[in-house]
């Protein structure tokens, strides 16, 4: 197995702890262990009193159970624990595709959805959302990417980087396909539950039927990426037990802190979903009069969920951008580059406190 790069990561990489604005974040607010544990009564305690053992390697039942209140239909037999979204992900690459196997890929994305399954050997792909159509993902399309070697559907909603939202008749029509054809769906679904109208939220892929795995994590919407608590949940024994089985070679088991205080997260997550819904609202405000202000500059198709956007550079290079920005205010813009698009998109996140600070810094960068 041999892995390229991982661009986006190499990238945060060079600036993510010495810059003063990151204003390409996917993830939401964070908060302390203090914060977390003030959510819930005598969870101090508690913590304090937390057993330094090895853990259960599926994840605490508790935990489990935890997370089952996030599904329709799923038991805590159904949900494996990971060390984040991203181990959860090579697992079921490497669980369920071999080399020769073809793969549909939701794109532009997340690089590990697709490169951990070209580095079996696998084909892959892409299932191109494009900007002017709303970054909509076309069906017809979808059939006509099939193949008879077609092992896997990857799709991402909410988007990243776009924040687009597929719609529910979409969704359902997908996992009919997915089903029709006997093909397995991975659905990641880490920014579930950050949808700006939450009449609009979908179900699980997971509570659709056997087909389907949910990916889920703590650190995006519910803003606790210092957990490093991802799972999947899905109605697949034969899925499960491959993945479980896969992962006795990689962390074997979670780190009890995490475990604890994820499942309290999960517990309060209305809470934290509130909290991070309010900062992204408020930030859409000042994002809208910013682009307003520079219609000449910006252009996007304004996200339905998450914590980020994918604006387009109307004139320049936007690497040229970002870099001149960054150097020269202070400010981290994620270039589209990383995710291979070649049409001058940035990723813009949504989910910081900080943001309005970061615009005007920006700002100042742009009457310079």
């Amino acid at each position: 197995m041999k892995l390229p790069p991982f661009k986006l990561e190499r990238y945060f990489a060079k600036y993510e702890f010495n810059t003063e604005y990151l204003l390409c974040s996917s993830d939401c607010e964070a908060m302390s262990i203090a914060e977390l544990l003030a959510l819930e009564p005598g969870a101090d305690e508690r913590f304090q009193h937390t057993w330094l053992g090895y853990t259960e390697s599926q994840g605490s039942p508790s935990l489990r159970q935890a997370i089952c209140g996030l599904y329709e239909t799923i038991q805590p037999k159904q949900v494996l624990v990971h060390a984040g979204a991203e181990e959860a992900i090579f697992l079921f690459m490497h669980a369920m595709l071999e080399q020769g196997d073809h793969i549909i890929v939701h794109a532009p994305g997340y690089q590990a959805l697709s490169e951990i399954a070209r580095s079996i050997g696998c084909d892959v792909s892409p299932w191109m959302a494009r900007e002017e159509d709303g970054w909509t993902l076309d069906l017809d399309e979808l059939r006509h990417l099939m193949r008879t070697n077609t092992k896997a559907i990857v799709v991402n909603t909410p988007h990243n980087p776009t924040g687009y939202l597929m719609p529910r008749a979409d969704f359902e029509s997908l996992n009919r396909f997915a089903q029709e054809h006997n093909l397995l769906l991975f659905s990641d679904e880490v920014y579930r539950e950050s949808e700006y109208d939450s009449a609009l939220r979908l179900s699980a892929a997971c509570d659709l039927g056997p087909h389907a795995v949910s990916l889920g994590v703590t650190s995006k919407t519910y803003g606790l990426a210092g957990l490093r608590i991802g799972w999947i949940a899905t109605q697949n024994a034969d899925v499960y037990a491959r993945m479980a089985a896969l992962k006795d070679y990689t962390t074997i088991c979670n780190s009890a802190p995490s475990e604890f205080l994820a499942e309290l997260a999960l517990r309060q997550r209305g809470k934290l979903v509130e909290r991070n819904l309010r900062i992204i609202r408020h930030n859409l405000t000042v994002i809208d009069d910013l682009f307003a202000r520079h219609a000449e500059r910006f252009r996007w198709v304004r996200p339905q969920a998450g914590s980020m956007g994918f604006p387009r550079l109307v004139k320049g290079d936007v690497e040229d951008f970002c870099d001149a920005l960054v150097r020269q205010a202070g400010v981290l813009l994620l270039p589209g580059s990383v995710y291979d698009d070649r049409h001058n998109h940035f990723r813009l996140g949504l989910g910081r406190r900080n943001l309005p600070e970061a615009v005007e810094r920006l700002e100042e960068f742009l009457r310079k």
